[in-house]
Formats: structure tokens, sequence, C-alpha cells
């Protein structure tokens, strides 16, 4: 069990407040949050045994301002790689090598309705590109299709549009990241060309989602719904909107804060905090029969 002496908490918060006041996406919450952990850490509340225990209590307070899921101090069991973000890199690549590259399932069901299941999350287009191309290549002459994202819980938003623009027809604007650093606006957008096959934009689409399915996969949920491209089926989301960045702050926590924030073109908002509300609310346990039975009643339509 990591000490007290070995730990030193001060130097943790000391940190993670700076990082926060420099980066994070809302300058005045930054602020209020800094302060919060300074007390907290004057009254005593971080004197704790362990980095795990420490991580779990800053986190909490953290969160406890605004409700960002995206803001936390991780505990990591294997030391973190000093670079900026390259715990949650090198755990995406233990995934990325174990899920089949993102996409784990893809299968027939009656009546030719597609299963393309994405998940543990959604990798570095860069490395993602050909697994998922491949993928939904495959289910490209399917007459309907379910896109399975219980599982996944975030990752690339350049994979949300590499997604998206294999399920639409025409280049369309997906959504707008508003940056903190430089005040820059980055607008994202399907792409003209895939690799391979498209499904294409009118075909029945269903998404399946959970109260687990998160941040980016949160976003591939949302375009396709805010565009009228997709039903979506089972639970409320978990609502981050946030995409956010990591910095080692001990040998076993990262500061994840959140650097941006997504803005729908359709909506004109976001799903941070709410998450996102089915069409078709079930248990997510039963959402892939439940998405089933409405794309054979459509078919048959």
């Amino acid at each position: 069990m990591t000490t007290l002496t070995q730990l030193r908490p001060a130097p943790v918060i000391d940190e993670t407040a700076r990082l926060l006041i420099e980066h994070y996406v809302f300058p005045e919450t930054a602020e209020q949050l800094a302060d919060l952990l300074r007390r907290r850490l004057a009254e005593g509340t971080y004197d704790v045994d362990s980095a795990e225990e420490l991580g779990r209590l800053v986190t909490a307070d953290l969160q406890s301002v605004n409700g960002d899921l995206h803001l936390r101090l991780a505990y990591h069991a294997e030391p973190v790689p000093s670079e900026k973000g390259a715990a949650a890199l090198a755990a995406m690549r233990r995934n990325f090598d174990t899920s089949l590259g993102g996409a784990p399932r893809v299968e027939l069901l009656e009546g030719g309705v597609a299963v393309v299941e994405l998940a543990p999350t959604l990798f570095p287009l860069e490395w993602a590109a050909e697994p998922l191309g491949a993928a939904l290549t495959l289910a490209s002459s399917a007459r309907a299709l379910i896109l399975d994202l219980r599982a996944n819980l975030g990752g690339d938003p350049d994979t949300v549009a590499f997604v998206c623009s294999y399920l639409l027809d025409d280049r369309t604007h997906l959504n707008t990241m508003h940056w903190r650093e430089g005040e820059r606006n980055e607008q994202s957008w399907s792409l003209p060309h895939v690799p391979g096959a498209r499904f294409g934009g009118t075909k029945p689409l269903y998404v399946l989602c959970s109260n687990r399915t998160f941040s980016a996969a949160e976003e591939l949920t949302y375009d396709l719904q805010q565009l009228g491209r997709a039903v979506v089926v089972g639970e409320r989301t978990g609502g981050g909107a946030h995409p956010r960045d990591g910095w080692t702050v001990h040998p076993h926590l990262e500061a994840t804060i959140p650097v941006g924030r997504s803005v729908n073109p359709v909506s004109g908002t976001n799903w941070e905090g709410t998450g996102i509300q089915p069409d078709i609310t079930c248990a997510a346990a039963d959402s892939l029969d439940r998405a089933h039975a409405l794309a054979l009643a459509r078919l048959a339509d």
C-alpha cells in the first residue's frame, strides 16, 4: 500500500489545480474547482493512505460543481507514462488488440438485418479505419442495420465522422467543437469518400445504447438522431459531451480535464449532463430484440 510519505497529496492537488485553471473548458468553473481542492487539502480531506483513495476523493470533488463526468483524477494500477494522454493511449492500445479493432461483432439476423457492434471504444482513426471500414462494408448490403453501442465508452471524434460517413449519402455537417485553447471552433463533417461500400442514407438504421454509452459513442448516437437518420433504442446515455486530455500528476494518477465542448448544428446544444433520450426506451438487455422487431416491421411495410 502506498504510504502518505510516498504519496504526498499536496503536490498532486497543486498540479491538478494548476492544470484546471490553465486548460478546463469553463474558466470560471476551473477557478471554483481549484479553490475547492485547495480548501479540502487544507482541511485534511486528502490525508489518505493510497493513490487510489485520493483519486476517488478528488474525482468526487471535481464533479461536484457542474457534474462533468469527464473531469477526474483517474487512478491507474500500472505506472502512468509521463507524456500527456499517454496513459489513456496505452490502455486503448491493449483494448484495440483484443477487440478486433473495435468491431467485435458483425452478424446477419433474420430478414436481412445486420448487427455491427462497436466496442469498447471508438479507437483513433489511424488504427480503426481498416477494421471499422471492413465491418461496415460487410454490412453494407443488409436490408437494415443495427449499430450496437451499448458497451461503447467513447473515443475519437474523427472516428465518429468516419462511421457516420458509411451511413449517409451526402457530405454532412455533424458537429462543431469549441476548444478553449486559442478559442478555436472546429467543424466535423462526414467524408466525401470512404474505403469500401456505404450502407447509405436511406435504409433503416437503429442505434442501441445503454446508460454506459458515453462520450464519443454518445456523439455518434446524437449526430445520427439529430439528423433523423437513426432510431435510437435502449436507455438514456451517460451524458459526457466534453472532449478531454490527460496529464500525469503522480506515478499512478492522471488528471483528465475537458478542453472543449460540442455543439450540434441541428439542436444548437449537446448531451452534456443530460444524456441522450432514446426514441424507443427499453432496458438495454432488450434493445437488440426490440430494434430487430422494429426493423422487420419497417421492412414489411
